[in-house]
């Protein structure tokens, strides 16, 4: 028969633990400790507290920061799960003297920083930059698209909400028109029971709307247009990622190309990047001069970036301030001779599958009437199409017309009109205009155009994409920082920069630490 040595679970072990020896060198919180008590200069976060003469003593915030840098190091966000940490985990302890500080002390500090995460990621910066680790030849600039602790279901305009809350109080009225009709017969309590808490939470949201429609209106997009607010967080927004459509935040950073270093951080509510260029150009541009850089960071470094930052007007303030700026359009890869045969498996375009498939006939635009002042369009099926834009390819104008959905809808020569006529509403249909005369002059975007098209233009920007996207993958995939967990901009972008920081602080300790200590 086997034998096993024997265990007593109620027994009591005593280990000595000295919280200094803890931390050894090599590790990343031994970097963190050594950089928070010796180099960075935190003296900004002391003006939070005014409790020298009355008030009860606060925890130290370089401790505070200590625990919290290491935690997201780790993908740690949870306030509780850190002041957990602080009890349970020794290298925590050991970086907080075993100060136990709780969760929403934990939690309010960190969304309590407005302008210290701003000195903070300036120190760091400044670290970087007297290690060598920033190379001043190019930045690139990208955003990251994360979610927010808010949820997308709760996201329309004000007519929107009417009707989801008109959609609720009928739900309300059919359920106490049942229960009005149950009294009178014997029904099971668990049930109604059920059905009471269900009333309650249906109750909750009606007032939940109300309460939101009484003191908010609609958000106007770039555009001038209502776009959707969020009664849950309203600085957020709905965004179209490559896998789903989330509720969050997008996350814009300026990184260095040398070492991946981000020089400029900023959190947006926004789906879109076009109007988030100057803003980030001025973000790091100010952080330059913070650290002792007194001249234009921008005189002498380039910029890249892809083509959701390409407009006409951000080409004339790239231009006006005279940054040597590379920046993609959406056509930049057709225009390239190496992705020629990039399409070669797509699907056969609208002409081809005509020559092929005769006894389908789809709808060209020779088959529309188009007005001679180009104002509408007439489709086949005799309905009038308004025009929606005259936008400009490769130089020539084009007069874009789009259908209406209550013509559309119910149209009989869908399959005709429209490639995938079970998905796609509407038909839109273009018409050429003219082309522009040769001594009209080329506008800021067709100056990029040439500009990235050229052979050194395609060589700075093919570095773009090995200096903007390592460092998302290595905040969101490595240190699992893939979601924010507070609501509102201020807070979100506090922990947006504290991500940039944590990252940074990896590059240090990677490529520094060996000749600080």
């Amino acid at each position: 028969m086997a034998k096993y040595k024997p265990t007593n679970s109620a027994q009591g072990h005593f280990l000595p633990v000295f919280f200094n020896k803890q931390l050894q060198k090599g590790t990343f919180e031994f970097a963190i400790n050594h950089l928070i008590d010796s180099e960075l200069n935190l003296s900004h976060l002391d003006s939070r507290y005014q409790n020298d003469e009355t008030g009860a003593p606060a925890y130290d915030p370089r401790v505070l920061l200590k625990v919290i840098l290491l935690a997201y190091s780790r993908g740690i966000t949870s306030s509780r799960e850190i002041a957990r940490c602080c009890e349970e985990n020794v290298v925590f302890m050991a970086l907080s003297a075993y100060s136990r500080p709780h969760f929403t002390t934990i939690a309010s500090f960190v969304s309590g920083m407005d302008t210290e995460i701003i000195d903070l990621f300036r120190e760091v910066l400044l670290v970087c930059d007297e290690m060598g680790l920033i190379g001043r030849e190019m930045f690139a600039v990208d955003g990251c698209k994360l979610p927010s602790n808010a949820s997308k279901e709760w996201s329309g305009t004000r007519k929107d909400f009417k009707k989801k809350c008109i959609k609720l109080e009928n739900a309300i009225d059919r359920i106490v028109k049942r229960h009005r009709e149950e009294d009178l017969t014997e029904a099971e309590s668990r049930v109604k029971e059920t059905e009471e808490q269900y009333l309650a939470t249906l109750k909750r949201q009606v007032d939940k709307i109300q309460e939101w429609l009484d003191d908010n209106n609609d958000k106007t997009g770039y555009k001038g247009t209502p776009t959707k607010s969020n009664i849950t967080d309203n600085d957020s927004a709905k965004i179209k990622t490559s896998n789903s459509i989330i509720q969050g935040y997008n996350g814009v950073a300026m990184v260095d190309d040398k070492n991946q270093i981000i020089v400029g951080a900023e959190a947006f509510g926004e789906a879109t990047e076009y109007n988030l260029l100057g803003e980030m150009v001025e973000v790091t541009r100010d952080n330059f001069k913070s650290v002792g850089t007194g001249e234009d960071i921008f005189k002498e470094t380039k910029l890249t970036a892809d083509s959701g930052f390409h407009t006409n007007n951000n080409m004339k303030m790239l231009a006006e301030e005279e940054i040597d700026a590379y920046i993609a359009d959406r056509h930049f890869r057709k225009r390239d001779p190496r992705f020629d045969n990039a399409g070669r498996y797509k699907e056969r375009t609208t002409e081809e599958r005509r020559k092929i498939d005769k006894s389908r006939k789809q709808f060209l635009p020779a088959d529309f009437t188009f007005d001679p002042e180009f104002k509408f369009c007439i489709c086949p099926a005799g309905k009038r199409m308004y025009r929606s834009g005259i936008p400009t390819v490769k130089g020539v104008k084009r007069a874009a017309f789009t259908g209406q959905k209550k013509h559309c809808r119910p149209c009989k020569l869908r399959s005709q009109c429209l490639r995938y006529p079970e998905r796609t509403e509407i038909r839109q249909v273009t018409c050429s205009i003219g082309a522009f005369r040769e001594n009209t002059p080329a506008s800021f975007a067709e100056k990029m155009r040439s500009k990235i098209d050229s052979v050194v233009g395609k060589v700075i920007y093919a570095r773009r994409i090995a200096t903007a996207e390592p460092p998302f993958a290595h905040i969101r995939h490595v240190m699992g920082l893939d979601r924010f967990s507070f609501r509102g901009k201020t807070k979100v972008n506090n922990q947006w920069l504290l991500f940039c920081i944590v990252h940074n602080l990896k590059k240090v300790f990677k490529y520094g630490m060996a000749a600080m200590i």
